[in-house]
């Protein structure tokens, strides 16, 4: 498995990369077997330490996670909970994940757009939106189950798929504000 340890403005020594590295490896060892690689992000916000990691696994799956605290190791701990707790909690699902396939994605085109706040109160020009930022985008090839289990392990509030039981259009799975699971399936 690749690591990639870094901090923003801070500088991680060589004993907390050995800690994260050990962490990482046992925890995913024991739940998911086979990760590709580690991305781990330490920084400062005010007088707290901020742990961000984000596993990429060999299913396809990711799993995403982020905490702080005010001692850069308790940050880490608590972000290595949080991964241990959504991966225990999807444990038999990720052994049996795409076992017999790889995962199917599509590339697509993701855009962040400038928000009505930006600008002044005056009267736009055109109803077309600002593009800051364009990106790539991957979109699965996942059945309903495994779109939520994929939305809960990266904490994304929504998530875009193509539903492999059928049709060609894309479906979307989002968390509701009642803390249920909403599924749009387009006919």
């Amino acid at each position: 498995m690749q690591y990639q340890i870094t901090g923003k403005q801070i500088d991680i020594g060589e004993a907390l990369q050995s800690h994260v590295r050990d962490g990482i490896g046992e925890m995913v060892g024991k739940y998911a077997g086979r990760p590709t690689d580690a991305n781990v992000i330490f920084s400062k916000s005010g007088h707290e330490f901020v742990c961000e990691v984000v596993i990429h696994l060999s299913t396809g799956l990711t799993v995403q996670a982020r905490a702080h605290d005010h001692e850069i190791y308790a940050t880490f701990e608590k972000c290595q909970e949080k991964m241990d707790k959504q991966l225990r909690r999807y444990k038999r699902r990720l052994k049996d994940h795409h076992r017999d396939r790889p995962v199917e994605v599509s590339d697509a085109s993701s855009y962040i757009l400038a928000s009505s706040a930006d600008h002044d109160d005056a009267e736009p020009e055109t109803l077309q939106p600002m593009i800051i930022a364009e990106m790539e985008a991957k979109i699965p090839s996942l059945s309903v189950g495994e779109a939520v289990m994929q939305m809960e392990l990266a904490g994304a509030p929504v998530l875009v798929f193509r539903n492999e039981m059928g049709g060609d259009g894309l479906n979307i799975v989002y968390r509701r504000e009642d803390g249920n699971i909403g599924w749009i399936d387009p006919k």
